[in-house]
């Protein structure tokens, strides 16, 4: 089983703001940083700043030495292959080798309608992420790359430097919808495992779908992708399982802001809430006991949270890492 690894969701409008946040993840024992994808936040609207995700990460990585840069996740058609392919290579060369490219197929139609996007049905979606997919490994790994596919190609393309990763920086696929599933045995190296955001919702803004993405759903879909990865010749352990997740915490199990957290992502259920696969609700204690159990119970060993505030980052950092530490 691969090592517990614990990364910060962080959401900065500022470019100061995310350097300072890098700086005190990495400082306080993170594996990762992420930034999401985005023309305008899923947490927002039109008007709410959001920085673009590449160069987000580069300043990022400018003033880090170790934490890794993992954006969470990239929406492949907002960049054409070959482009995505020198984007991914310089961050990698910028972070000298800590990037972990996450890729998705994109969900927010509105932003894809605002800014003249093409946004086809999922399926077809998930078909271009295959293709961008074999670009990018060709333009990391060839001299001489070619790819003639349905929807995208090159022919003689080049990307040099190379990346300094080899034979590139690792793949991060971020879904479970059984397209998706496919596509990562395929070819990534990690899955993050999230609810369905076909409706044009991630979980925070769905809570019917955050609601019905209960443990069952999960092991269900970890159980589809490990006989995916068993039929395409690959052993389940070599693909790293990966979770998005809301972090709450506080030293009194009674907090009424835990119960808060809890509603506001559509549960009416405090305890069902502290069930869930996208929740980690608790006291230091509960948490280091809730982890063990879920990495045992799932084999999902890499979790990206997003703090709901300071009280929760530090109470983790301070109390829960060192438990996981190897």
């Amino acid at each position: 089983m691969h090592p517990a690894r614990f990364g910060l969701f962080l959401l900065p409008d500022d470019v100061k703001i995310a350097i300072e946040a890098a700086r005190r993840a990495e400082a306080d024992g993170f594996y990762s940083v992420s930034v999401n994808d985005h023309f305008y936040s899923p947490f927002g609207g039109p008007r709410t700043p959001q920085l673009e995700c590449f160069t987000a990460l580069a300043a990022m990585a400018m003033v880090t030495e170790r934490v890794k840069l993992a954006p969470a996740v990239v929406a492949a058609s907002f960049r054409s292959p070959a482009l995505l392919a020198k984007c991914a290579t310089t961050l990698d060369h910028v972070s000298e080798g800590r990037l972990i490219l996450g890729l998705g197929a994109g969900w927010q139609v509105s932003e894809y309608d605002a800014h003249g996007y093409p946004f086809p049905p999922v399926a077809q979606r998930v078909e271009e992420l295959g293709e961008c997919l074999e670009i990018l490994k060709a333009l990391w790994t060839q001299d001489e790359p070619h790819f003639a596919g349905k929807y995208f190609s090159i022919h003689n393309g080049g990307n040099n430097p190379l990346p300094l990763q080899r034979p590139g920086p690792p793949i991060m696929l971020g879904g479970s919808a059984p397209p998706m599933l496919k596509l990562a045995a395929a070819q990534a190296s990690i899955l993050n495992i999230i609810p369905p955001t076909s409706n044009g919702k991630d979980f925070p803004n769905d809570p019917i779908a955050t609601v019905r993405f209960d443990m069952t759903v999960m092991k269900n879909k970890i159980a589809q992708l490990h006989a995916l990865l068993q039929s395409s010749g690959r052993d389940p352990g070599d693909l790293e399982l990966s979770g998005l997740v809301l972090l709450g915490m506080s030293r009194n199990e009674h907090d009424s802001g835990l119960r808060d957290m809890a509603k506001q992502l559509g549960f009416t259920d405090y305890e069902a809430a502290r069930r869930s696969p996208v929740a980690l609700l608790g006291t230091p204690s509960q948490i280091r006991d809730t982890l063990a159990e879920r990495i045992a119970d799932t084999g999902v060993t890499y979790y990206i949270m997003f703090a709901s505030n300071d009280e929760s980052w530090s109470l983790f950092a301070n109390e829960v890492l060192p438990h996981f530490a190897t």
